[in-house]
């Protein structure tokens, strides 16, 4: 079996169907139980208190704002070269979350940021790139809805994701590139130093779970909603033409 075969919109629509109500089971086990694990069941940070628990979902959704452009730039890609449908109609689908999940970052950032920076926002290196980020992907959905031609609109937003990987880059590596600014380092690390205590960690990592399973079950609902309104945009343009 192919990867490919996934490109037909009927097979996608056929495995999709399958797969989502056992997706949406899974992200709804593991969002409730790793906010309420998490909220109600960790102890306050001895430094920072009862903001710590706000960790539960800035770091998700921070997470899953650039792996979700990531997502999108692999589907611009596979539309750029092999022309599949679905890939670009998938990368449409992505956006809506992308940039609500980049926009709960971006307020829980701020809210977390104030008690403990003194300041609800700093031009750090990462929170600029983070925000040029949200505004790449207004900017994507705006360009889709503003393009009547989708095959053109799907040229062209695959190169605003392009170029706007760069800043998904700097989003997650600036802290890396520049020592100055006011962002800590990776919350998970592979370097056990610079991990959060496991009485944090472990209802952190259910909650990054739940939050990827939840990306997943929104692009499939939503992508097969793009392919359902392609078709139905096919026939009506038919209807006008017989």
């Amino acid at each position: 079996m192919s990867i490919w075969e996934y490109a037909n919109p009927k097979k996608f629509m056929q495995t999709s169907g399958t797969v989502l109500p056992w997706v949406t089971a899974a992200s709804a086990l593991c969002l409730l139980g790793g906010l309420i694990w998490g909220f109600f069941f960790t102890p306050d940070d001895y430094k920072q208190g009862s903001t710590v628990k706000i960790i539960y979902l800035h770091v998700p959704a921070a997470l899953m704002a650039i792996n979700a452009w990531f997502m999108m730039l692999v589907a611009s890609l596979i539309w750029l070269v092999r022309r599949h449908h679905v890939s670009a109609l998938a990368a449409r689908a992505a956006a809506p979350v992308g940039v609500t999940f980049t926009l709960i970052a971006l307020v829980t950032g701020a809210i977390w940021g104030q008690p403990m920076w003194g300041t609800w926002w700093a031009w750090d290196p990462r929170l600029t790139s983070f925000l040029i980020l949200f505004l790449f992907y207004l900017g994507y959905i705006a360009l889709w809805e503003a393009i009547e031609n989708p095959d053109t609109a799907a040229d062209l937003t695959s190169v605003l994701c392009l170029v706007g990987s760069v800043f998904a880059v700097l989003s997650r590596y600036a802290v890396n590139f520049w020592n100055q600014g006011l962002h800590q380092g990776a919350s998970l690390s592979l370097d056990k130093e610079q991990n959060v205590s496991n009485v944090y960690w472990v209802p952190l990592v259910v909650c990054i779970a739940g939050f990827a399973l939840l990306f997943l079950t929104l692009v499939l609902l939503r992508t097969r909603t793009e392919i359902r309104a392609r078709r139905l945009h096919s026939l009506l343009q038919r209807e006008r033409m017989a």
